[in-house]
C-alpha cells in the first residue's frame, strides 16, 4: 500500500498549483478504444499493476458494463505525469461512445478544459466522433486527437508507409474540417485545427501500448519505417519499450492542454451568465483558492457505504468538510461530509480541494447533475444543454407489490443521476413510464434496477414518443369559460425552425434579461413587434400577448398560462406534447368581479381555445427519427438498405469505404425497434451499424389516424376523434 500512499501524496501536493493541473476528458465514437487507452494510462502513470495488454478495462466499474464491453457511466480517474521535470496531476475523465449515453459526455465536457478525441485508423472519423467534437467545442473545451488502432493499418491492410500516410492524413483532415466548421463563429477560440507538426496529433495501438507523435518521435528517435518493421515482426513489447503510448499521450496532454488558469478565463464567461464585474466572476477567472467556494456538479453516483456522491469542478474557492453551502434551485443549504479525488477508479478522501480540480463530495444530498454548488448565493451556470431528447419509453412495473415504494425511489435516484432520463410515476396505476436515448439505454436501467436495488421488475415493450406541431396558421379561435363570463381570443402559427431550434439550445429562455431574449429571438427570425411581447414560453412553444389596455389581464396572465401549459403538454389528437408552435392572445373579455374569472373558469376556456386553435392550424402527428449507417461488405449492400427501405426510411448515400460498402440514411425510431437482429440475420452478421437520433418530422398523412387512434387507446382515452380533424 505504500506505493498508493505516496501516489495520494504527491496528488495532494499538486492539487494546490493549478499551472500543473490539467483537466481531460477521452471522448470518441463507440468501440474506438477509449477504455482501453485509459487503463493504458493509468498503467504507465503507475495507478494500476501493468500486465501484459490493456485489457483489464479498469474504468468499467459495473457488472454490466463488463459483460458488455461499453463504457456507460463517465468515470474519473486522476494520475501524476512527470514532463520537461514538472509533476503534473491529470484528472481525466473516460466518457461513453455509444449514442444512448450521450448525455454522460455532455456533463462530463463540463468539469474538463481539454478533450482527447479518439478516431480508430480504419474506421476513421464517425458521426459520434462529430457529436462528441461539437460537445466539447460548444463548452469551450480544447481538442487533440489521438488516432487509434494503427496497428490494423499495418497488419491487416497491409499498407506501405505512403498509403498509410495518406489515410492517416485523411482522418486528420476530416477532424480539421469539423472542427473549422463548429469554431469560424466563436470569437473567443483561436486557431483549434490539430496538426502533426504542432505535436496535437498522436498515432498508435491502445491495444498494443504502443504511440508515436512528432516530438516522441524527435525524442526516441523511431520512424515510421522502423515502427512498422516492429510491428510487422510481432516485436510488439519492444516497440512499447522504445515508444510507451502512455508517455506520448500524457505528454500531449502536459503540453498542449490548457491548465485552469488559462482555461477559465475562457470558459467561465461561456457557461455562466452572471455578473462579470462580481467578486465570484473574478474568483472564477483567477481560480482563487482563496475566493468563495463554486463547485460545478456534472455526475452524480452511488457508493454502497457513503451514499451519494456527487463529483464536479470547483471553479473557485477551496472544498472542505463541514462547509455549509447553497445548491442552486433549492432551500436551505447541505452541509459537506467529506471530499474526495479520484486515484484510478476509486475514491481517496482529503482534508480539502482547492479550486481547479474535479472533486467527489458527500453530504450534498439536494445536489443533481448540473447543479451549481457555492458558499454564497449566486447565478447559477447555464443549465447544461442535452442534444437530445427522450424517444422511447418503457414502463416498469415491480412484481410484487412489497418493492413498490422502493421501486419509486430507485427511480427518482435514476432520474436525478441521470438527466437524460425522464420519469413519469402514476400511483393510481402502480404503472411507472422511464423515458430515454434508446432501448439500450432503457435495457441498462431495467437490469441495473434488478442487479443493484435486487426488485424483480416487469418491463413493458418499448413504446415511442411522438410529438404534435401545428402546419398552417389558424384563423382566430374564442374560447368560452363554463360560466359565459370570460372570452379569450387566439390563433397559433407554426414556429421557423430556426426559433424551435434556439429555444432548445437554451439561447432564448424566459430567465434571461429581456432584452438578450429579444436579440436571441430576432436573430433566430422573430418578427419585431412578436419578440417584444413575448409573455411565456413552454417547451419551443411561445406564447405572444397582442392586447391592448385590458382590465384585469395582469393579474388574469397566470391562469391563462396555466391553461396554456395543460393544452400543450397534451395535445389535441393523442395528448402528446406540442412542440414549434407560435400562440397569440389577441383580445380577452374578462368579468370584473374576481370571484367570476379564478381558475376554474379561465383555464378550461384556455385549453379549449388553445386546442381548437391547434386544429384548425392542421395539427399532425410527429415522430422521432434516426439516421442509420451500416457499414457491410459488398455484397450484403443489397440487403442492408432493404432492410431500411423494409422500415418506411430512406436510403440517402451509399459508397466505398475502404473494403466495405457503407449506406446512409434515415428511418422512424418505431420502424427501429428490432433491428439488430434482423439486421444480423440479413447479412450474416457482416454488418457495423450506428443509429443516432434525429429529431422529429412529420408522419404521412395516410399513417395519422390509425396511430392517432392507437395511442389514445392505449392511454385509455375516447378514440373518436373530434369532428373537426378530418384533414388527413
Amino acid at each position: 500500500m505504500g506505493r498508493r500512499k505516496k501516489i495520494v501524496e504527491e496528488c495532494e501536493t499538486l492539487m494546490g498549483k493549478p499551472e500543473n493541473i490539467r483537466n481531460i476528458a477521452i471522448a470518441a465514437h463507440v468501440d474506438h478504444g477509449k477504455t482501453t487507452l485509459t487503463d493504458n494510462l493509468l498503467a504507465g502513470a503507475g495507478m494500476i499493476a501493468d500486465e501484459g495488454e490493456a485489457t483489464k478495462l479498469m474504468m468499467d466499474t459495473e457488472e454490466d458494463e463488463q459483460e458488455r464491453g461499453i463504457t456507460i457511466d463517465a468515470a474519473n480517474v486522476s494520475m501524476t505525469h512527470e514532463y520537461e521535470d514538472t509533476n503534473h496531476l491529470i484528472n481525466l475523465i473516460d466518457t461513453p461512445g455509444h449514442v444512448d449515453f450521450g448525455g454522460d459526455v455532455t456533463r462530463a465536457m463540463r468539469a474538463v478544459d481539454g478533450a482527447l478525441v479518439v478516431v480508430d485508423a480504419v474506421e476513421g472519423a464517425m458521426p459520434q466522433t462529430e457529436t462528441v467534437l461539437r460537445q466539447a467545442l460548444r463548452e469551450g473545451v480544447k481538442p487533440t486527437l489521438f488516432i487509434n488502432k494503427v496497428d490494423r493499418l499495418i497488419s491487416e491492410l497491409q499498407e506501405g508507409p505512403e498509403e498509410m500516410q495518406e489515410r492517416l492524413l485523411s482522418v486528420i483532415h476530416d477532424v480539421n474540417e469539423l472542427i473549422r466548421g463548429m469554431t469560424e463563429e466563436m470569437d473567443d477560440i483561436e486557431d483549434w485545427t490539430v496538426s502533426v507538426e504542432d505535436g496535437t496529433v498522436g498515432f498508435g495501438s491502445a491495444l498494443y501500448k504502443w504511440g508515436v507523435s512528432m516530438p516522441s518521435m524527435q525524442r526516441t528517435g523511431m520512424d515510421f519505417g522502423e515502427i512498422m518493421e516492429l510491428e510487422r515482426n510481432d516485436k510488439r513489447q519492444e516497440l512499447h519499450e522504445r515508444t510507451p503510448l502512455s508517455d506520448v499521450v500524457l505528454d500531449m496532454v502536459c503540453e498542449h492542454f490548457p491548465n485552469p488558469i488559462d482555461a477559465q478565463p475562457r470558459r467561465v464567461p461561456r457557461i455562466w451568465r452572471g455578473d462579470a464585474d462580481s467578486d465570484i466572476a473574478e474568483g472564477m477567472q483567477l481560480v482563487d483558492e482563496d475566493g468563495e467556494v463554486v463547485l460545478m456538479v456534472t455526475d452524480i453516483g452511488i457508493d454502497p457505504h457513503a451514499g451519494e456522491i456527487a463529483a464536479g469542478r470547483v471553479f473557485s474557492g477551496t472544498l472542505e468538510k463541514g462547509q455549509e453551502l447553497y445548491v442552486s434551485g433549492t432551500a436551505g443549504k447541505n452541509r459537506v461530509q467529506s471530499v474526495g479525488i479520484y486515484m484510478g477508479g476509486e475514491r481517496e478522501e482529503v482534508e480539502q480541494v482547492p479550486a481547479g480540480n474535479i472533486a467527489a463530495v458527500t453530504g450534498l444530498k439536494d445536489a443533481i447533475a448540473g447543479s451549481t454548488v457555492s458558499s454564497v448565493e449566486m447565478t447559477p451556470f447555464e443549465s447544461i444543454e442535452h442534444i437530445s431528447e427522450p424517444v422511447i419509453t418503457k414502463s416498469v412495473e415491480a412484481q410484487s407489490m412489497d418493492d413498490l415504494p422502493k421501486l419509486i425511489e430507485t427511480l427518482q435516484q435514476v432520474a436525478k443521476e441521470d438527466p437524460t432520463i425522464q420519469i413519469e410515476i402514476n400511483e393510481d396505476t402502480g404503472e411507472h413510464l422511464i423515458s430515454g436515448q434508446g432501448e439500450l439505454h432503457l435495457e441498462v436501467i431495467g437490469q441495473r434496477i434488478e442487479r443493484n436495488q435486487g426488485i424483480p421488475i416487469t418491463t413493458g415493450e418499448p413504446i415511442v414518443v411522438y410529438r404534435e406541431a401545428p402546419q398552417e396558421s389558424s384563423r382566430e379561435v374564442e374560447g368560452i369559460s363554463p360560466n359565459r363570463h370570460n372570452r379569450f381570443y387566439i390563433t397559433v402559427e407554426p414556429l421557423d425552425e430556426d426559433i424551435v431550434e434556439t429555444i432548445k439550445l437554451g439561447e432564448a429562455s424566459m430567465d434571461m434579461p429581456e432584452l438578450e431574449r429579444r436579440e436571441a429571438l430576432q436573430e433566430a427570425g422573430l418578427d419585431k413587434d412578436a419578440s417584444q411581447e413575448v409573455e411565456h414560453i413552454h417547451g419551443t412553444n411561445i406564447l405572444i400577448d397582442d392586447t391592448k389596455g385590458i382590465q384585469h389581464l395582469n393579474e388574469t396572465m397566470e391562469l391563462v398560462i396555466e391553461g396554456l401549459e395543460e393544452a400543450l403538454n397534451d395535445g389535441p389528437l393523442a395528448a402528446e406534447p406540442v412542440q414549434g408552435s407560435l400562440i397569440r392572445l389577441h383580445d380577452a373579455r374578462l368579468h370584473e368581479d374576481a370571484i367570476h374569472r379564478g381558475p376554474a373558469q379561465v383555464i378550461p376556456a384556455v385549453r379549449q381555445a388553445v386546442h381548437n386553435a391547434l386544429i384548425d392550424a392542421e395539427i399532425r402527428l410527429l415522430e422521432p427519427i434516426q439516421d442509420v449507417r451500416i457499414d457491410v461488405p459488398n455484397e450484403h449492400m443489397g440487403a442492408a438498405s432493404g432492410e431500411i427501405q423494409g422500415r418506411r426510411g430512406r436510403v440517402d448515400d451509399m459508397y466505398q469505404e475502404g473494403d466495405l460498402m457503407v449506406v446512409e440514411g434515415i428511418a422512424p425510431v418505431d420502424e427501429m425497434i428490432g433491428f439488430s437482429s434482423d439486421i444480423r440475420s440479413a447479412t450474416e452478421g457482416r454488418a457495423s451499424w450506428n443509429t443516432e437520433n434525429a429529431g422529429f418530422r412529420v408522419m404521412a398523412d395516410n399513417l395519422q389516424p390509425e396511430k392517432i387512434t392507437e395511442i389514445r387507446e392505449r392511454k385509455g382515452m375516447k378514440t373518436e376523434l373530434p369532428e373537426a380533424i378530418n384533414y388527413f
